[in-house]
């Protein structure tokens, strides 16, 4: 069982930066697929980024790409998303997501607004 404590969302200003982070409990946390997900209002859910295990390969969303960056740290069973050149369309409720085996543990959301 893997459970999550998601922090760093709030409100901040088009071009501003946050930096979300996932912090988790239970033993599995090393060896598992890392993902961020998010859900706008009225939208569904949509993938943003993924890190394997061991940190070394990442993937974006192309609305991310280039402005966002996804990093584990293994030690601290911590999972981040850097967000910088926030947009408003960038608001929307995260997820965090772990995939072990066949297994999928979802964090807790976390609120991010961009707005002026």
């Amino acid at each position: 069982q893997v459970q999550f404590v998601e922090s760093g969302g709030g409100l901040v200003q088009p071009g501003g930066s946050l930096r979300l982070s996932c912090a988790a409990s239970g033993s599995t946390f090393s060896i598992s697929l890392m993902d961020w997900y998010r859900q706008a209002p009225g939208k569904e859910r949509e993938f943003v980024a993924r890190i394997d295990n061991t940190g070394r390969t990442t993937y974006y969303s192309n609305s991310v790409k280039g402005r966002f960056t996804i990093s584990r740290d293994n030690d601290k069973n911590t999972l981040y998303l850097q967000m910088n050149r926030l947009k408003p369309e960038d608001t929307a409720v995260y997820y965090c997501k772990a995939t072990t085996g066949s297994t999928t543990y979802w964090g807790q959301e976390t609120q991010v607004t961009v707005s002026s």
